[in-house]
């Protein structure tokens, strides 16, 4: 669908075009990361008792902070809307926001986040690798690192599912050099992935003899010829099996009618308690797509319409995973490419803006009820506690208890985990 109110950029046209790419892709990435990649993961001995899990809610296209964490009302540059109280005194919010502003002391506002890159494409980049694009290197997505660092080998689930508006599915080109067994599976509009499904035709027991035949085949070859690319394909046909059993795990519609309806029917909604149904099933790493906040033009009445559905279905899976007693132990992130221009332009909306803007945590060893960093009057810089995507990633990690200064071993190479340049917000974690 186009979206006539953005600037028309190819990277915000489907919300889900960075997770996506076709399994040859993943296959080929496999070859990079060479046998190394397939260890047993980094952290997951210490971690899996603590069932430690991580959910981004990825704002795509550029939520505008002026709407949302950090209004400016009553400024040439505030816009219409008021700013309210929240549960935590003194923190004040968009109006757009009131069942949000309730669960703010479960909330940490990162205000002063400075990315100095406006392009949707090397802004998302930045914002989930932790580092600037270069042609030298191609660097894994936060998923892709949270799944080799904290999934422990047997895990039924994947370790980074991505949920998108939409159809689609399939397997991301996400993971870089951890190769394809850390990259993400895209679940097309919450829908269960693809092919997991046995073919009325082929019974059960037919289906486990060709299952020995297969792997006894495999065991074969790999004595005698063992690469990055048969492990590859080894590992996707042992975890096809392990999803066709736990292929319940996806159908949000097993949860109960009463949380069904708390959340509501709309898809943004399906896809939170979904995504709180897969934490809880195990899964370490969860990303729900919200999209297009791309609003050059009339970005006033988009943000009414789109933060109303943000604001009951977060607020709601923020509260439940707190009553659930998950909010210790889970991390939560919203984050965008980057914010949008303190300047209304002659159309109504608000351009892009990387230079003073807004992420959100919650959970895990992240404070609760505070605002760190401060952006001027109108919003234009930052005054306060600056941070950069680098300091953001390793502040991520390291809340979750992964040491983000370590490498991973790969293919024998050490390979930092996060930027070796760069360091956590110490003032935003307990």
């Amino acid at each position: 669908m186009k979206c006539t109110y953005s600037c028309g950029s190819s990277e915000h046209l489907l919300a889900r075009r960075g997770f996506l790419a076709g399994v040859a892709a993943s296959a080929a990435g496999a070859a990079v990361g060479g046998l190394g990649v397939f260890t047993r993961p980094l952290a997951a001995a210490q971690l899996a008792g603590q069932q430690k899990r991580v959910v981004v809610f990825n704002m795509h296209g550029g939520l505008s902070q002026l709407e949302s964490w950090d209004p400016k009302p009553g400024t040439e540059t505030g816009g219409p809307f008021r700013s309210i109280e929240t549960s935590v005194p003194g923190i004040r919010i968009s109006e757009l926001l009131p069942q949000v502003a309730r669960q703010m002391h479960h909330l940490c506002l990162v205000r002063g986040v400075n990315t100095s890159e406006d392009d949707h494409g090397k802004g998302a980049y930045m914002m989930q690798t932790g580092r600037r694009q270069t042609p030298a290197a191609d660097y894994p997505y936060l998923g892709a690192v949270c799944a080799k660092a904290m999934t422990a080998g047997e895990a039924a689930l994947p370790g980074h599912i991505v949920i998108t508006p939409g159809g689609g599915g399939g397997r991301g080109a996400d993971s870089a050099y951890l190769g394809p067994r850390y990259a993400s599976i895209a679940l097309g509009n919450g829908n269960p992935p693809q092919n997991t499904t046995r073919p009325g035709q082929v019974t059960e027991s037919i289906d486990a003899a060709r299952n020995d035949f297969r792997k006894h085949v495999n065991d074969r070859f790999l004595g005698r010829r063992r690469t990055a690319v048969t492990e590859a394909y080894v590992y996707s046909f042992e975890q096809a099996a392990k999803l066709m059993s736990k292929r319940d795990a996806f159908d949000v519609s097993r949860e109960p009618a009463r949380d069904q309806e708390r959340y509501g029917k709309y898809d943004l909604a399906r896809h939170c308690l979904l995504a709180r149904r897969l934490l809880e099933q195990g899964a370490t790493f969860v990303q729900v797509s919200h999209s297009n906040y791309d609003t050059h033009n009339e970005n006033f009445n988009f943000h009414i319409e789109q933060l109303g559905e943000f604001d009951h279905a977060f607020a709601t899976f923020v509260a439940d995973l707190a009553e659930r007693g998950m909010l210790d132990s889970t991390l939560i992130v919203v984050l965008s490419e980057f914010g949008r221009t303190p300047n209304i332009n002659l159309y109504y909306g608000r351009d892009h803006w990387s230079h003073a803007w807004t992420v959100v945590m919650a959970g895990a060893k992240v404070q609760r009820g505070i605002a760190y960093g401060k952006t001027n009057a109108k919003g234009t810089e930052v005054v306060d506690g600056q941070v950069d995507h680098a300091n953001l990633f390793h502040t991520y990690l390291q809340a979750v208890g992964v040491d983000s200064t370590d490498n991973f071993d790969v293919e024998g190479r050490d390979v930092p985990i996060a930027d070796p340049a760069s360091r956590l917000i110490k003032q935003v974690l307990s």
